[in-house]
């Protein structure tokens, strides 16, 4: 696996705090040329060794941990690799360097070639009849929650007050505790019954009436009724926080504050401290803590991705929501996974091939093409269907972490994580692996040989620069 390299990091940070090198070595307790070759990653550094410098700087341990640098470098790469800018190839030692030394700069590129992949797509047809530009406020939505590493304290103190104001309801009575306090506090009829097409829940504030379709099951009904207490009594809380990101449109301002809204919903039903305290004694296992906190597969996988608390982080877990067709409706990644924004994922990625076995969890050791690996576990999630006839909606939830974190997760155990791994992609277009059958596209940095006398992986490929 390729060993982090976070010397540039500790370089940042030791600057923007004005400690000099030499000073920072001594209260280390180890020589200036050290400290040097450390900075310049040209040597490794201990645990012990880490736990020093984040006491010395008065950081965290996350932000030495090179995680948020390697999801911007993630980014780098396929910005670069982009071959509609035109532009010379860029090493990714080059990209890791900018990621590392200067972060704000990398983001600012990240954020100009969004803006750029947003008007190239709509000059390509990508607008509305009547003339309107199509924003992708989506896009810019999950931008921000892949920014705060999916957590946001703020919030998370916001739903610890609302949770306390029920004064602190088994899980299994929730619904009922929430239903009470907005009947009590805000003059709520709370009903379940019929209502029109897929709608599942209503709000009328004129009426003060809260009506829930008669569809969901009990843990979609402790949900909306915790979405809708936060969106009375959490609102100022979300609002601050999509103040201090800065949503271009309207359009992207609404989905991050029903995202936000989602966010305080399921920190009231899963309250941090018990629910880390459980996930930690189970290993992770998703089942069990869905039985514990009756709450779905779902909601309970959500909620493990953003236990990043400082002080107190969980396991830093990615979370991927897919359909059968491919479309990613959610994806947060406290574990770095670098997800391509640019097209579709590694059809050798165990998300696909969880939809042939429908509600059986499945397990894969996922290697990158950096080395980085991941144990990965994904499950189908089916959603009633409105009417007879429908189709019902099935998604796969797909979750994972760095494989240093494996001894954690239940999902480990008995297997050998060495022979069990599978070399995927982030796709086809940025992916060099050569001899695979799963390819749907050909590397978009190389050159085809075409052989009519051959047959056998779909694409064969030299090199840049290597002859045909």
């Amino acid at each position: 696996m390729a060993r982090p390299m976070i010397g540039r990091v500790v370089r940042r940070l030791r600057q923007e705090r004005g400690i000099t090198q030499a000073a920072l070595a001594t209260r280390l307790g180890i020589s200036a040329s050290y400290m040097n070759l450390i900075e310049a990653d040209q040597r490794a550094i201990t645990a012990s060794l880490v736990f020093k410098i984040a006491d010395a700087l008065s950081v965290d341990l996350a932000l030495l941990s090179g995680q948020a640098e390697g999801r911007i470098e993630a980014g780098l790469r396929e910005v670069f690799r982009d071959p509609l800018l035109g532009a010379e190839a860029v090493p990714e030692e080059q990209a890791a360097a900018l990621a590392s030394a200067a972060p704000d700069a990398a983001r600012a590129v990240l954020a100009l070639w969004r803006a750029w992949r947003v008007a190239r797509e709509d000059s390509a047809g990508l607008s509305l009849p009547s003339g309107r530009r199509l924003l992708l406020p989506g896009e810019e939505a999950r931008d921000a929650f892949h920014d705060a590493a999916n957590h946001f304290p703020s919030l998370e103190e916001a739903a610890e007050a609302l949770r306390a104001a029920l004064a602190e309801p088994a899980p299994q009575a929730l619904d009922h505790a929430l239903a009470e306090r907005l009947r009590a506090h805000h003059g709520l009829a709370v009903t379940v019954g019929v209502l029109p097409g897929a709608a599942l829940r209503r709000y009328e504030a004129a009426t003060a009436q809260l009506t829930l379709s008669e569809t969901l099951p009990r843990e979609s009904r402790s949900f909306h009724l915790a979405f809708t207490l936060a969106l009375l009594e959490a609102r100022e809380a979300v609002e601050r926080v999509i103040a201090a990101i800065g949503p271009t449109t309207d359009e992207a301002a609404g989905m991050l504050r029903i995202g936000l809204l989602n966010y305080v919903a399921a920190a009231v039903m899963l309250p941090y401290a018990p629910f880390l305290a459980a996930a930690r004694a189970l290993r992770h296992d998703v089942t069990a803590l869905s039985a514990r906190f009756a709450a779905s597969y779902e909601q309970t996988c959500h909620r493990l991705s953003t236990l990043q608390r400082e002080g107190a982080r969980g396991v830093p877990f990615f979370f991927l929501r897919v359909d059968p067709a491919g479309n990613v409706s959610k994806r947060f990644s406290a574990a770095g996974f670098p997800f391509a924004r640019g097209g579709g994922s590694c059809p050798r990625w165990i998300p696909h091939a969880a939809f042939a076995t429908p509600g059986r969890i499945v397990v894969q050791v996922a290697e990158l093409p950096d080395g980085a690996e991941f144990l990965c576990f994904a499950r189908t999630v089916e959603h009633p269907a409105t009417r007879w006839g429908e189709p019902a909606p099935v998604q796969v939830v797909a979750m994972g972490c760095a494989i240093g974190r494996a001894a954690e997760v239940c999902y480990a155990d008995g297997l050998d994580l060495a022979s069990a791994k599978v070399g995927i992609g982030l796709s086809c277009r940025l992916c060099d692996r050569p001899d695979c059958r799963s390819r749907a596209f050909p590397p978009l940095e190389h050159r085809l040989l075409l052989d009519p006398a051959s047959a056998g992986a779909p694409f064969v490929f030299s090199r840049p620069g290597a002859p045909a």
